[in-house]
């Protein structure tokens, strides 16, 4: 299947993610005709995404005024912009830097989608974790190979292992070598496709193909579900493993970080 000829719906899940996921705990999400606002349980810019924008020249600053209303009711005070292929109008991104916005330090992602068997990779196993020790050690690793210190909060990751088996909207999958879990990464059930999260392989593993098996076993688990097509959004390092395992490219997705200083209010713009 060519990028020309995928499913509308699954093209939409590629460029605007946050728009069809599941809402978690805590989460919530905001939808109108000009834009679709997520917020997450923090405040940095990465957890309270406008996307899905269908605007007009003259829609860009109430847009921006009611977003800002909206976040700042929530005591919020700043938000990340995600300008995909399908956003109007045209321009929008120069058109979002004039007005303050600036890019996001890594701002170009690519939308992605595979609807073929992705080639098997010996000497690496993949599945979904097996236990909560295994899901608290593909934390670990997620938090390792993104920068960030795990938490150390047993009782928190212990809520949030249970609630993925509870709500079964969520799965997350380790890669092993020699009995080691070196990689991890999810994968979230939508209607038509699977959605593919925060693949991670500690740094020094990388180059064994981990990363490659972890989308082979949500492959394969997406199948046997009935929804043999994967839906992930690459930035630079993941997007050549990717092209390569079958992905094709289906939306391009330009990221602007919109900090508004605590505004709470603007003449003639409602929150919901």
């Amino acid at each position: 299947m060519t990028a020309a000829a995928v499913d509308e719906h699954v093209r939409s899940i590629a460029e605007n993610a946050n728009t069809h996921q599941p809402l978690a705990p805590g989460h919530d999400r905001v939808i109108t005709d000009r834009f679709v606002l997520w917020m997450g349980i923090r405040t940095e810019p990465a957890w309270n995404v406008v996307q899905r924008l269908r605007l007009s020249a003259g829609d860009i600053e109430p847009a921006i005024a009611q977003v800002h209303a909206i976040l700042s009711a929530r005591g919020r005070t700043e938000c990340s912009w995600e300008v995909g292929s399908s956003a109007t109008p045209a321009g929008l991104v120069e058109e979002l830097r004039r007005r303050g916005m600036v890019d996001d330090d890594d701002p170009d992602v690519i939308g992605m989608v595979l609807h073929k068997e992705p080639p098997a990779v010996p000497g690496v196993e993949a599945r979904p974790v097996a236990s909560f020790e295994e899901f608290r050690e593909a934390n670990a690793v997620a938090f390792a190979a993104f920068g960030s210190l795990a938490p150390s909060d047993e009782a928190r990751e212990r809520a949030r292992y249970e609630e993925e088996l509870a709500a079964g909207h969520q799965r997350s999958f380790v890669a092993l070598i020699d009995g080691r879990i070196i990689g991890a990464g999810t994968s979230t059930y939508l209607d038509r496709a699977v959605t593919l999260n925060g693949g991670s392989v500690v740094p020094e593993a990388r180059g064994r193909r981990a990363y490659r098996a972890l989308v082979r076993a949500r492959w394969e688990d997406a199948a046997a579900r009935g929804t043999p097509v994967l839906v992930t959004q690459a930035g630079r390092m993941s997007a050549p493993i990717l092209l390569r395992a079958g992905f094709e490219e289906v939306a391009r997705i330009h990221i602007l970080i919109d900090r508004f200083g605590g505004e709470t209010s603007v003449p003639g713009t409602d929150s919901p």
